[in-house]
C-alpha cells in the first residue's frame, strides 16, 4: 500500500510508570509498560495486537489515544503529530479516535440510560439539535442490533452482549476513523463472542472503520485481523499479515503462543513448543533480548543485544537474532 493510506504511525513509543519509595516519594525505579514500539495502521485495515496478560497491550492502546500520556516517542494520526497537541485540539481530534473497552459493565455509567450514554459525546462536541441527536441515537441502536425502545433502560437491565453493543454504538456516535478495541469480547460468553465479532466486521465495512484489535485470544485475532503484531514485555517481537504469521510463525515466542491454542480436532496435531519459566518483570527486564531467558534457541548475542525488527519475507518482520544478517550490522 502507498504511504498515503497510512492512518496511524507510531515511532519508538514508550510509556514508563514511576515506582515511588520512601517518605519523600522519590522515584526508585520505573515500570516499562511500553518500551519502544513502532508500527503503522493503514486506513480500513484491522491490526491485531496479541500477547500474554501484562505485556503492555492495553497501555499501548490507551496511550495511542492519549488517555495515558506517553513518556517518549511520536504518534502521527493522518500526518498530525498528536503527542504534544494542546488539550483543546486533542479533544477535537478525539472525535476521530474512539475506544471499545473490555468490560461492558464497568465501562458504562450505571446512573445513565443507554440513550444518554450514546448521546453524551454528541452533546460534548455540540453536534446536532436535541431532535437530531435523539434520531441519531435511535439509528445507532438499530445499527448495532438493538431496538430504539431501549433508550430509557439502564446498564443493569441488559445482558453482557447487549451492554457491549451499547458500548459499540457509543464509540460510533461521533463517526470515528480509528477504533481501539481492547479485548472487546473476552468478558462475554462464547456464544455471544461470534455475534459481536461479526458485528464489528460488518460495521467496519459500513462505516469505513480502522481497528486496532487488542486480544490475548489468538484465534479471535486471526478471525478479524489483516495483520497481527505480537507483544512481549512492552515490545513488538513479530509483525506480519495474518496468513503469514499463522502459517509460518517465526519468533520462538509466537510459535509457543500458537502451540498453546487448543485444536478442536483430535486427528490434527498441534505445534509443539514450550516456554519454560515465567515472564520477567517489566521493572527489571533482562539485558539484551527480553525473551532470551526463556528461549530454547538463546545465543550469546541474545544476552547482549535486543534485535531490531528484521524483514524475513515481504511484510513479515521478526525481532530475533536467528533471522538477523550480520552483514547488515
Amino acid at each position: 500500500m502507498s504511504e498515503q493510506t497510512v492512518l496511524l504511525e507510531v515511532r519508538d513509543l514508550k510509556k514508563y510508570f514511576p515506582i515511588k519509595s520512601g517518605i519523600l516519594g522519590r522515584t526508585a525505579n520505573v515500570l516499562r509498560a511500553v518500551d519502544g514500539v513502532s508500527f503503522t495502521i493503514r486506513k480500513g485495515e484491522t491490526l491485531g495486537l496479541v500477547g500474554e496478560s501484562g505485556c503492555g497491550k492495553t497501555t499501548l492502546g490507551r496511550t495511542l489515544l492519549r488517555l495515558i500520556e506517553p513518556t517518549e516517542g511520536s504518534i502521527h494520526f493522518e500526518g498530525t503529530e498528536i503527542t504534544r497537541l494542546p488539550r483543546e485540539q486533542m479533544r477535537r481530534l478525539r472525535r476521530q479516535m474512539q475506544m471499545i473497552f473490555q468490560d461492558p459493565y464497568s465501562s458504562l455509567n450505571p446512573r445513565m440510560t443507554a440513550g444518554a450514554m450514546i448521546e453524551e459525546g454528541l452533546i460534548i462536541h455540540r453536534l446536532g439539535s436535541r431532535v437530531e441527536r435523539k434520531k441519531r441515537v435511535a439509528e445507532l441502536l438499530d445499527v448495532v442490533g438493538l431496538s430504539p425502545k431501549v433508550t430509557g433502560k439502564y446498564p443493569h437491565e441488559f445482558s453482557g452482549g447487549q451492554r457491549q453493543r451499547i458500548g459499540i454504538a457509543r464509540a460510533l456516535a461521533l463517526l470515528p476513523k480509528l477504533i481501539v478495541a481492547d479485548e472487546p469480547v473476552s468478558a462475554l460468553d462464547v456464544s455471544i463472542q461470534a455475534q459481536i465479532l461479526n458485528l464489528l466486521i460488518e460495521l467496519q465495512e459500513s462505516f469505513s472503520l480502522t481497528y486496532l484489535f487488542i486480544s490475548h485470544d489468538l484465534r479471535v485475532v486471526e478471525h478479524v485481523s489483516d495483520r497481527v503484531a505480537v507483544m512481549y514485555l512492552g515490545r513488538i517481537i513479530e509483525l506480519a499479515p495474518a496468513r503469514l504469521l499463522y502459517g509460518n510463525p517465526s519468533h520462538p515466542y509466537t510459535q509457543a503462543l500458537l502451540a498453546s491454542v487448543p485444536v478442536p480436532d483430535p486427528t490434527r496435531k498441534s505445534l509443539k513448543a514450550s516456554v519454560p519459566g515465567d515472564v520477567p518483570s517489566p521493572v527489571s527486564p533482562p539485558s539484551g533480548c527480553y525473551f532470551h531467558p526463556r528461549c530454547p534457541h538463546c545465543m550469546e548475542v541474545c544476552r547482549r543485544e535486543f534485535p531490531a525488527l528484521h524483514e524475513v519475507e515481504p511484510g513479515h518482520f521478526v525481532a530475533c537474532h536467528l533471522f538477523h544478517d550480520p552483514a547488515e550490522g
